[in-house]
């Protein structure tokens, strides 16, 4: 085996799990029984996002989309400091 076969392998490997764990996140999102529960969720599926980005773009040799990818993590990173400053003033009526 080449090591091109090898890394061809494992991104379809890699992908397949971060399909597997974005399934489950989509299942605690829609069924979460509470508000936290689902913001958390939609935390994991951006941060996932950003793996298959990533992922992706390493399969391809495209590096411009690891800049999609951090920029998506940050951006996800921010909306739930955001929310839980929300649910902290919300708590503190």
């Amino acid at each position: 085996m080449s090591s091109s076969d090898i890394s061809s392998t494992a991104s379809v490997i890699a992908l397949a799990m971060l399909s597997v764990a974005l399934v489950l996140a989509f299942i605690r999102l829609a069924r979460g029984p509470s508000l936290p529960d689902r913001v958390v969720a939609l935390d994991l599926i951006s941060i996932l996002a950003a793996g298959i980005t990533a992922v992706y773009a390493i399969a391809a040799e495209q590096p411009v989309f690891l800049d999609v990818a951090l920029v998506l993590a940050l951006i996800s990173f921010l909306g739930t400091v955001a929310f839980a400053r929300y649910l902290e003033r919300q708590g503190s009526r």
